[in-house]
């Protein structure tokens, strides 16, 4: 049996012992090469929200305490005190007490040991604490949340692995220490694919873009796809295991035609489920919110339509027919409903239809509309690309009222909007800069932030 990731085990305070439960992967798990959340035994004692009277809760983070000297370790419990620190002021459920009033107070030598008083005059509600130190398997992670008022330890984990990406364990505890204190789905561990030209290839005269994708921040970008042609638009299955995405194909005499690619990204395999051909161009795939389907746009004769179909390629059924642009599809949280864009009203616009491609209605009407993208629970919105000037702006159209609001500030072109799982943030592209780069914005328009800076970055897709 191949190893996971990285093993988690729980440990919770309870009548004053410590309990250790070693955790074990599921049967069925994917392969130990893809990046798994450790699965979760939290002990809820208190929540720190308790006691604020609804105000965030100021949390401090004390510098990780490296077990072992050596530069790596030292810079290891850098690194996952630092990222872990943005992580929870990424959601702003917190107040996160700032390193200039962290650094006055004395330096922890004990995990176990921790006074609380000096924590207590910076005003912290919660103290995290954590350890790294080398193993013979790798290294040992341990963190705890401490109430400061009390000293009483609210949530405890231990994890043991591999020191390669020490980022890992800082998302790992963000999502955990979320989940616990107010029942927040965490975006750490989350990843966004993108198409970029960063590698600087070319053929001829044309830039290639190749997948790539990143931590939700913009770190620890990967390599997807090596090719002769452009690969864009990719889209992320539900478990996390593939992605979906449009790729030119060569055919020798006739060129490059459009195609759906499917790259299990840990596997290194590709399949090619729509089987295009020069007069059948299959592009902007989506896949379903179960991971058995897959939307795409098929061009036949240059009409484009949507179409449906298995993952493996079987049972493709076309939805839309209509002689104007039908593109883009998008589906619902429940996999009941896609939203399109169609161009059947004039100027293109997104629209939505059942899944079987009755019930079709219009939703928006814009002077152009562009990449729906439908959010995740709890929030019943799409956010779309739409024109307000010479460029295009994001809105996010809400099925409560039918209204849709603007959320980006008209600087530059801001196009391809993505939700994050937990549908607070959206990953977008953006000229505000200049060149396409890839930005995260909150649903709500505050907290802008670029997350890429390499190359020309495009299409981004937020997996679950």
């Amino acid at each position: 049996m191949k190893r996971p990731l990285f093993a988690l085990v729980a440990f919770a305070c309870i009548g004053g012992l410590t309990v250790l439960a070693q955790q074990q992967p599921p049967a069925g798990s994917p392969p130990a090469s893809a990046p798994q959340p450790p699965q979760q035994q939290t002990s809820v004692r208190t929540r720190l929200f308790d006691e604020t009277n609804g105000t965030p809760p100021k949390i401090a983070i004390a510098p990780f305490i490296a077990v072992s000297s050596d530069a790596e370790t030292t810079a290891a419990a850098r690194t996952i005190a630092d990222v872990l620190y943005d992580d929870l002021g990424y959601e702003r459920e917190f107040y996160m007490i700032g390193k200039d009033a962290i650094a006055t107070v004395p330096k922890l030598t004990s995990f176990d040991d921790v006074a609380m008083q000096p924590w207590k005059e910076i005003g912290a509600d919660g103290l995290i604490v954590g350890s790294i130190g080398k193993a013979p398997s790798g290294v040992i992670v341990r963190l705890k949340l401490i109430q400061v008022r009390t000293g009483q330890m609210l949530l405890g984990k231990e994890y043991s692995g591999s020191i390669g990406n020490p980022r890992q364990y800082a998302h790992t505890a963000a999502d955990e220490i979320h989940l616990q204190q107010v029942g927040l789905r965490g975006i750490a561990r989350t990843k966004i694919a993108f198409a970029t030209d960063r590698d600087g290839e070319r053929k001829g005269a044309r830039d290639l873009k190749e997948i790539y994708f990143m931590d939700y921040d913009g770190a620890n970008a990967r390599r997807v796809t090596t090719s002769t042609n452009s690969n864009i638009a990719p889209s992320w299955s539900p478990d996390g295991q593939s992605l979906t995405y449009s790729a030119w194909r060569a055919t020798g005499q006739f060129g490059t035609f459009q195609d759906v690619i499917v790259s299990w990204i840990y596997k290194g395999l590709r399949e090619y489920p729509a089987k295009g051909s020069p007069d059948k161009q299959s592009y902007l795939p989506a896949y379903s919110p179960d991971g058995t389907k897959i939307a795409f746009t098929l061009s036949v004769g240059g009409n484009q339509e949507i179409y449906v179909m298995n993952t493996d390629g079987s049972g493709m059924r076309r939805l839309t027919n209509h002689p104007d642009i039908d593109t883009s599809p998008t589906w619902s949280p429940s996999g009941t409903q896609i939203a399109w864009v169609s161009g059947r009203s004039g100027n293109p616009n997104v629209y939505v239809m059942n899944a079987d491609g009755t019930g079709t209605r219009k939703l928006t009407n814009e002077s152009w509309a562009d990449r729906p993208t439908w959010s995740r629970e709890p929030f019943n919105e799409i956010a779309f690309a739409a024109r307000t000037g010479p460029g295009f702006d994001i809105k996010i159209y809400r099925f409560s009222d039918g209204q849709s609001t603007k959320i980006t500030d008209g600087i530059g072109s801001n196009e391809s909007p993505a939700f994050s799982a937990n549908g607070r943030h959206i990953a977008f592209v953006s000229t505000r800069n200049g060149k396409e780069q890839i930005y995260t914005i909150d649903r709500d328009g505050t907290h802008l932030r670029q997350i890429t800076r390499e190359g020309r970055n495009t299409f981004p897709n937020w997996s679950q």
